[in-house]
């Protein structure tokens, strides 16, 4: 099994530097014969090299941040676009060093039709990458080790990724560790725990790793939480601590002043689609081009979100919150273009630069949707914790319709791991988010909130296990 990792790993290196490389090359090609000639600088031979080397650096850094290089980990559409995205920002920061080279506008003929052919270059790479990776390495046969609680939700995320992941059985923890313990070592490359007591599941994690079986599993709140905790070595035995407060004071300073610089500079470049967009919401049917709307922020503090009006004026009328639901009527024609796009969300710029937002963050709830919440999940408090965001660590890789106590556990993965390069890399794959279809997908039209419909009847396990202690 470790023999089959290290040839997989191998692979997806080889696949990736040879795309990266031929990538490179073509920039190289161009830069020799197109752009050095015309530069006012005189390069040695080293020179040339450097300035190669720093689009490769940048091609690199990009295709990483954006997950470029997950061949066979992320679907090939979803590789393609950070292929997409790293390729058009590298090319554009090269375009402007090379004019600033030349002390004007470098011609943009070559570097468009370079950054085409590159295009079209990483499409068939990815997909020829993806396929042959699928043809060497089948999906791993999996086996779902749950509770009591319902397993629709699990298999069917599970079945959306049926290229790498196959569960071919499931099998109740009631039928015993020692059943299951004999289960596991038959024919599966790895098992699934979900929602099973701590005590079993401690028993189970411990049995696969002295196995070498691999292992997914879904984390419970205190889990995620011991994700971020400080690993401390005060004496001979290891510590992990969890502060009471979520940023330290140094933290909060650089990311309050990345907001406000980042926040003036939008403003600036997007205020002319901003004003289009005012316009035709205007003129479309005369209501008010901005929808206020109260939300909470750090310590459930309100305050008054701002967004571009993507409803009909009387959405609300019946004074029930809700969220929009998957073809919902209440949105209007030009309204549905303007959330696919996130158009809707700029006004919240102002928002950022008042202080009430983030850029990166949890997004703020209504009151009324936390308080449906707590009822259930008195932990949906925690996102409160840090100030709410304009995107998050749930927008990014959860959607419009994730569940609350999967957006909790997301949320909460953010608060818990913060920095400053997370910060950075979360605004950098919000861009590609903002073309990703189901990101924006709604609930389903006999939902009000996110909060699916499950049978009552059945306990959390986390409430189980509270009892039992």
């Amino acid at each position: 099994m470790r023999r089959m990792e290290s040839i997989k790993r191998l692979v997806v290196l080889q696949l990736t530097t040879i795309g990266l490389l031929i990538q490179v090359v073509a920039y190289g090609y161009v830069w020799y014969k197109y752009y050095e000639p015309v530069i006012k600088l005189f390069f040695w031979g080293r020179g040339n090299w450097l300035v190669i080397g720093l689009y490769a650096a940048l091609l690199l850094f990009f295709t990483s941040a954006y997950g470029g290089t997950k061949i066979g980990y992320l679907k090939p559409l979803d590789v393609y676009l950070s292929q997409v995205f790293a390729l058009l920002i590298a090319n554009i920061f090269s375009y402007f060093q090379i004019s600033l080279m030349c002390e004007w506008f470098a011609p943009t003929k070559p570097i468009l039709i370079m950054t085409a052919i590159q295009l079209f270059f990483a499409l068939i790479w990815v997909f020829a990458s993806d396929f042959f990776y699928k043809m060497v390495f089948p999906p791993r046969q999996l086996l779902l080790v749950h509770g009591d609680r319902p397993i629709d939700d699990i298999l069917y995320k599970f079945g959306t990724r049926k290229d790498r992941y196959i569960i071919t059985e499931c099998i109740n923890i009631n039928r015993g560790i020692e059943v299951i313990q004999e289960e596991i070592l038959k024919r599966y490359d790895g098992i699934v725990l979900w929602d099973i007591p701590t005590n079993d599941r401690n028993t189970l994690m411990k049995y696969c790793y002295n196995k070498s079986i691999r292992v997914y599993m879904m984390p419970k709140i205190p889990d995620v939480i011991l994700m971020g905790c400080e690993k401390m070595h005060l004496f001979d035995t290891p510590i992990l601590l969890t502060r009471e407060y979520a940023l330290r004071i140094e933290q909060r300073i650089i990311k309050r002043t990345i907001d406000l610089v980042c926040a003036l500079i939008l403003v600036i470049i997007t205020s002319p689609i901003m004003l289009i967009t005012a316009l035709i919401i205007k003129l479309s049917d005369g209501g008010p081009v901005l929808y206020k709307q109260v939300r909470c922020t750090l310590g459930n503090k309100e305050f008054k979100i701002v967004k571009f009006r993507s409803m009909r004026v009387d959405a609300e009328k019946d004074g029930v919150a809700r969220l929009a639901s998957k073809g919902d009527p209440r949105i209007t024609p030009f309204g549905r273009f303007i959330r696919k796009v996130r158009i809707d969300e700029l006004p919240q710029l102002f928002n950022i630069i008042k202080g009430d937002m983030s850029f990166i963050g949890p997004r703020p709830e209504r009151p009324e949707i936390i308080e449906q919440y707590l009822e259930s999940m008195p932990e949906f408090a925690f996102r409160t914790k840090v100030k709410a965001g304009l995107a998050g660590y749930a927008q990014v890789y959860g959607k419009y319709n994730t569940t609350p106590y999967d957006k909790l556990k997301l949320d909460l993965t953010y608060i818990e791991n913060y920095s400053v390069w997370l910060d950075i890399k979360l605004m950098l794959l919000t861009l590609k988010v903002l073309i990703t279809p189901d990101s924006t997908e709604g609930v389903e039209q006999n939902q009000k909130t996110a909060m699916k419909i499950v049978d009552k009847s059945v306990e959390p396990v986390e409430e189980q296990q509270d009892k039992e202690s």
